[in-house]
C-alpha cells in the first residue's frame, strides 16, 4: 500500500483524466474491437491469436480472483482513496489484474508478432502505462499488476507457436480450444458447485459466476467459428481502403448492437441463469468469426476475367 499512497498524493485532475482514458486500453471493450479488426483486415491467424491469448487470461485470472479472494484496495485500507471515475469498472476481486493482464492480449500479441520495432515499443509503453494506471488509480496494488503481467508473458510466449500457421495446422488449433472448452466447463462447475465459506462476498461470486459462463460460450463460438471458416467460408482479410473501413465501422457497430440487444431477452428466457451469457457471447463470437466475414466479398475488388 505504501507506493499507491505516493501515488494517490501525486493526483492531479488532469492527471485522473488521462490514466483514467489510459486504462481503457486493457478493458473488454477496446480488447474485442481491435482483435475483430485484426481478424477482419490484418491476419486470422494474428486475431485468434489474441482472442486466444485474452480468452485463456480471463480464465486463469477469474480463477485466481475467487480461489485467493483479495479485496480491492480501499477495502483493505478504508482510509486509502481511489479515483472515482474507476470504480465502476474494478468489479470482482483485487488480485489478480483482469486489465493488465487483458492489455497483454490487446497489444502484447501484435508486438510479439510484428517484426516492426516501432510496433513493438508502442504496444510495450501501452502495455506499462496501462498496468501503472492501475495502481494510479487506486484499484490494484503492485502484486497484483505484477502477477497478471507474469501470466500474460508467459500466455503470450507459450501460445505464439501454435498460431504462427493456425490455418495450415489446424489440429493444433483445435487442441488448444478444446483444452480451454474442457478448462471453461470445470470452472463453470467449480463456481456454481463449490460450498463457498458463508462470509464470500456475494456480488463478487455473482461475477466470478458470469464469467465463466461468458468465458464458456465465446469459447464454444471460437471453437465452431474455426471450424466453419476453415472448411466453408475461407474469408479473405484483403480489402481495399475504403473496403477496410466499411466493413470494420459497420462490423464493430453490429456487434456491439447485437451484444447489447441480446441481454435482456436472452436472460428472461433463461431465468436470469448466467448461461444466457454463453450463449449471447457465443453467437456474439459465430457473427463476427463467420456470419459477418462471410458479406467480405462485397467489399474486395473483382477479379478481372
Amino acid at each position: 500500500m505504501d507506493l499507491l499512497y505516493i501515488l494517490e498524493n501525486l493526483r492531479m485532475p488532469w492527471l485522473d483524466s488521462v490514466m483514467s482514458a489510459i486504462t481503457n486500453l486493457g478493458g473488454e471493450t477496446v480488447f474485442m474491437a481491435l482483435a475483430m479488426l485484426v481478424f477482419w483486415c490484418v491476419s486470422k491467424n494474428l486475431g485468434y491469436y489474441m482472442l486466444t491469448v485474452g480468452f485463456s487470461g480471463t480464465l486463469v485470472n477469474q480463477f485466481l480472483k475467487i480461489v485467493c479472494r483479495i479485496p480491492r484496495p480501499w477495502v483493505l485500507d478504508p482510509d486509502f482513496t481511489i479515483v472515482e471515475s474507476a470504480r465502476a469498472e474494478a468489479t470482482g476481486y483485487s488480485f489478480p489484474s483482469g486489465h493488465t493482464q487483458t492489455v497483454l492480449a490487446t497489444l502484447g500479441c501484435p508486438a510479439h508478432w510484428s517484426k516492426r520495432a516501432p510496433v513493438r515499443w508502442l504496444c510495450a509503453a501501452g502495455i506499462v502505462l496501462t498496468a501503472f494506471s492501475r495502481m494510479y488509480l487506486g484499484v490494484h496494488t503492485p502484486a497484483d499488476v505484477g502477477v497478471s503481467l507474469l501470466i500474460g508473458l508467459v500466455l503470450v510466449f507459450a501460445l505464439y507457436p501454435v498460431f504462427m500457421d493456425a490455418e495450415g495446422r489446424p489440429g493444433r488449433m483445435y487442441a488448444v480450444l478444446g483444452v480451454m472448452l474442457a478448462l471453461s466447463g470445470a470452472y463453470c462447475a467449480f463456481v456454481s458447485l463449490y460450498v463457498w465459506p458463508a462470509d464470500i462476498d456475494g456480488e463478487n461470486l455473482a461475477s466470478a459466476v458470469k464469467n465463466g459462463w461468458t468465458m464458456l460460450g465465446a469459447v464454444a463460438g471460437m471453437l465452431l467459428a474455426f471450424f466453419l471458416d476453415t472448411r466453408y467460408v475461407r474469408f479473405s482479410t484483403a480489402a481495399p481502403l475504403w473496403g477496410q473501413a466499411v466493413k470494420t465501422v459497420l462490423g464493430l457497430g453490429l456487434a456491439v448492437g447485437i451484444k447489447a440487444a441480446l441481454k435482456a431477452p436472452l436472460l428472461a428466457l433463461f431465468g436470469g441463469h448466467p448461461a444466457a451469457h454463453a450463449v449471447r457471447y457465443f453467437l456474439l463470437v459465430l457473427f463476427a468469426a463467420v456470419l459477418w466475414p462471410m458479406t467480405f466479398r462485397l467489399f474486395s475488388p473483382r477479379k478481372k476475367r
